[in-house]
């Protein structure tokens, strides 16, 4: 008998689903099957290497019955209705960070998954990361004693690719902080149990041209006395790829010489049209677009420096295992090359759905990934801490599976 597969239908054709690309089309388990996107040459792009169906409307492809999992890539803006539609099909989603805006709609769509059994996997982030996910289990293993602090940082050129409006604008989840800062948090909540207590940051918008946050860096507590700090910069200055041997987010070697690359192509290619026309160009079916390798990189994914300072030990995490600095010796815990990009999102997803397996990234633990950007950014705007009410322990921490956690506290 052969093994089930996901039939695969994409809301959004955009950069995430570039990104995402090489791992549905290399994991046996994933077939795609249908795509839906406004912009016509993504359309054109999607039949020509698919042969599949194509529509201009989401809530079309909601209801095609050859989908049986929506993945939603869509701006952060049409999350919540995106997510809707798809459950309201009777459809399972995997959907890309941030889930949604504010708590409330978060809320909203915890309680239509739990009316329709959906299951929710929320992601990329890079807390699926095969690193992050050994340095979890030694900090569970428990032989260098408990997690005291977490030191988190990242410079990267982020403000400074292609943006539509809405990715400039912070009331549309524009910024540094929904994009990126939901990687870090998503990270430092995995590696610490999850329970978060307070936040106190402070957020910086540096280029006028630029008019949403392009730096934060912020005191984080967790409720079991652990200390985390967390700083990300968005401005293209810093590289801080190069304290990892110049290893790249994607885990692929970096050409030192294309370093200011993102500026100029901005300063250069923009004339005469806007930065929405231009990363329009450079995603799916573009003029810049190019197709991906289909093939693993050499090293694992990363968001940057983790340092997980234990009572007997820290733990450094690397594109390629895991360095552990302990009381009277230095371990490197190698890690194999992946076989395939993100292959821990379809275990994740897969697992869910045809095996049983409890989730981790679901609904639940997106809203409290969510809720510790929004206090990030309120913290920063009222210059004051804040204190999280939506952060529960891992599976196996303290309470049961997410999916029967309650809507609230």
């Amino acid at each position: 008998m052969a093994a089930k597969k996901i039939h695969l239908g994409i809301i959004g054709l955009g950069r995430a689903f570039t990104i995402m690309q090489p791992t549905f089309l290399m994991d046996p388990r994933v077939e795609i099957v249908a795509a839906a996107d406004p912009l016509p040459h993504a359309r054109a792009q999607f039949e020509r290497d698919f042969a599949a169906v194509v529509y201009e409307d989401a809530e079309q492809l909601c209801r095609d019955p050859d989908v049986d999992v929506v993945y939603i890539a869509s701006p952060h803006q049409f999350h919540v209705a995106h997510a809707k539609s798809a459950m309201v099909s009777g459809k399972h989603i995997l959907m890309e960070k941030p889930m949604a805006l504010t708590i409330e709609d978060c809320n909203q769509i915890i309680a239509l998954a739990k009316q329709t059994g959906a299951k929710i996997v929320v992601g990329h982030s890079h807390s699926f990361n095969t690193p992050i996910l050994m340095a979890r289990q030694l900090i569970e293993e428990g032989q260098w004693g408990t997690v005291q602090a977490i030191h988190a940082f990242n410079f990267t050129d982020f403000m400074y690719r292609p943006r539509r409006p809405e990715e400039l604008d912070t009331s549309q989840g524009g910024g540094v902080v929904f994009s990126q800062g939901a990687h870090q948090l998503d990270i430092i909540r995995l590696l610490g149990g999850g329970e978060l207590h307070t936040v106190r940051a402070y957020t910086r918008q540096w280029d006028p041209a630029r008019p949403s946050e392009g730096f934060y860096t912020a005191l984080l507590t967790f409720k079991t006395g652990t200390l985390a700090n967390i700083t990300y910069s968005g401005y293209a200055h810093f590289d801080s790829d190069v304290l990892l041997d110049n290893i790249g987010e994607m885990g692929q070697k970096k050409d030192v010489a294309a370093y200011g690359q993102a500026r100029r192509f901005l300063q250069n290619e923009l004339a005469g049209r806007t930065e929405a026309e231009l990363k329009a160009e450079r995603n799916y079916g573009g003029r810049y677009y190019r197709p991906p390798a289909l093939e693993a990189p050499p090293y694992h994914q990363h968001f940057g420096h983790f340092i997980i300072s234990l009572r007997h030990a820290d733990l450094r995490i690397l594109p390629n295992g895991i360095e552990i600095f302990a009381d009277e010796q230095r371990i490197f815990h190698e890690l194999a090359a992946p076989a395939l990009p993100r292959k821990e999102v379809i275990d994740e997803l897969y697992g869910a759905i045809y095996q049983a397996q409890p989730l981790i990234h679901d609904a639940v633990w997106a809203r409290g990934t969510l809720e510790a950007c929004l206090a990030l950014l309120e913290s920063a705007r009222e210059n004051r801490e804040i204190t999280l009410q939506y952060q529960y322990p891992l599976p196996g921490q303290g309470r049961g599976l997410h999916s029967d956690s309650p809507v609230s506290p």
